[in-house]
């Protein structure tokens, strides 16, 4: 109740300030609105390549992967955050600008009205989905009435929603409830990575800087998703005493990408020298992606973009039942994975030695998922908008 209580107090503000600064004119101006970053990082670059005018705002919250690199023309601000005057300075960005796009759900969009001539674009930080999100999430029906149709004001705000397949553009109109002509098939922005080969061998030197030793190691990536159970203790559900004794000396290297949430403070890398390596939140996810042979993950995004580089995959989902329970599939999970799903180390060890036999299913898993994401997304989606 407390909750509620401060959100609606947060949103009246939010709203009575942009209604002052809508009165104001708007300009030739993108606002960028971004949790992640790397969707508007994509997009952002593409107008500077194609010199569109507009000008550029970047409202941040805490974590978002943005560089600006215009010479000080563009304005960045935190997002969100306890700077009042940042905040009135972004409602105002917000107020005034032709384009906003966004990278996440934003509550204040459930508060306010954009002229007419505005845009809002949604570029949703995920290639594909495997978890229920936005309306078809489970854990709304424990919300309130007054939260579940907050929720339904910031999704109609979506003037477009840019998707990477026809799947994908089948999912944002169920869980945004928006009508088809709303979803915009131009391909995810980011994903014009995995068809640049300089920016791949770069992002590969870049990781080598960090581990000159495994560069000739074989090396496995685990990548789960967060889970609010694991902030406090931090557990990982890897036996890693048992890989390291089964696979050390076949010479292969394992990667801990934990969720920066996740408070524990490990120190494995000494206990399994020459093993385990943790990397930070900060090292970029296509640095590792393009270093890693072999993918291990759950339940998260990743391996959608790891498709790109038909390489194997092994899903460890050792709370599969809970976890469908709680947060819901969009499909089967097991038979839709494009590798095999194993809920034991020991399992997964016996999998990790089969790896090479099991990318059959990867290439027609990127097709369903990356269907528009050939190499020119973010050319599509500036076009699109500007032109």
């Amino acid at each position: 109740m407390a909750k509620e209580f401060a959100i609606a107090i947060y949103l009246f503000c939010f709203k009575v300030s942009f209604a002052i600064f809508k009165l104001f004119p708007l300009h030739d101006k993108t606002t960028f609105v971004t949790s992640f970053g790397d969707n508007c990082q994509y997009i952002a670059d593409e107008m500077d390549k194609q010199n569109i005018p507009a000008q550029k705002v970047f409202l941040m919250k805490p974590g978002s992967l943005i560089h600006v690199k215009d010479g000080g023309k563009s304005i960045v601000l935190p997002f969100e955050s306890k700077n009042i005057m940042a905040l009135l300075q972004s409602i105002y960005h917000l107020a005034t600008s032709k384009w906003i796009i966004i990278d996440n759900y934003f509550g204040f969009l459930s508060a306010i009205s954009f002229k007419k001539q505005v845009k809002c674009v949604q570029v949703w930080h995920a290639a594909g989905a495997v978890k229920q999100f936005g309306a078809k999430d489970p854990s709304i029906q424990n919300r309130s009435a007054g939260a579940r149709k907050r929720f339904l004001d910031v999704y109609d705000k979506f003037d477009y929603v840019t998707a990477g397949s026809e799947r994908m553009a089948e999912i944002y109109q169920e869980s945004f409830q928006l009508e088809a002509s709303r979803i915009v098939k131009t391909g995810i922005p980011r994903t014009d990575f995995f068809f640049d080969i300089e920016a791949k061998n770069s992002a590969r030197s870049a990781f080598l800087a960090n581990f000159p030793e495994l560069e000739h190691k074989k090396i496995i990536l685990y990548a789960p998703t967060f889970r609010n159970d694991g902030l406090n203790d931090g557990e990982i559900a890897l036996d890693l005493e048992l890989l390291s004794k089964e696979l050390q000396d076949e010479n292969y290297a394992l990667l801990l990408k934990l969720h920066p949430a996740v408070k524990a403070d490990h120190d494995l890398q000494r206990k399994f020298p020459g093993f385990v390596y943790s990397v930070t939140s900060d090292t970029h996810i296509n640095r590792l992606l393009v270093s890693t042979d072999l993918l291990i993950t759950d339940y998260s995004s990743i391996p959608f973009e790891f498709s790109f580089l038909n390489r194997p995959m092994i899903f460890y989902a050792y709370d599969l039942a809970a976890y469908v329970q709680e947060r819901g599939f969009w499909e089967d999970y097991t038979s839709s994975m494009p590798g095999p799903v194993v809920s034991t180390t020991k399992e997964l060890v016996k999998e990790i030695r089969a790896a090479e036999h099991s990318i059959k299913k990867i290439a027609p898993f990127n097709q369903k998922w990356n269907q528009y994401s050939t190499g020119s997304s973010s050319r599509n989606v500036v076009d699109f908008l500007f032109k």
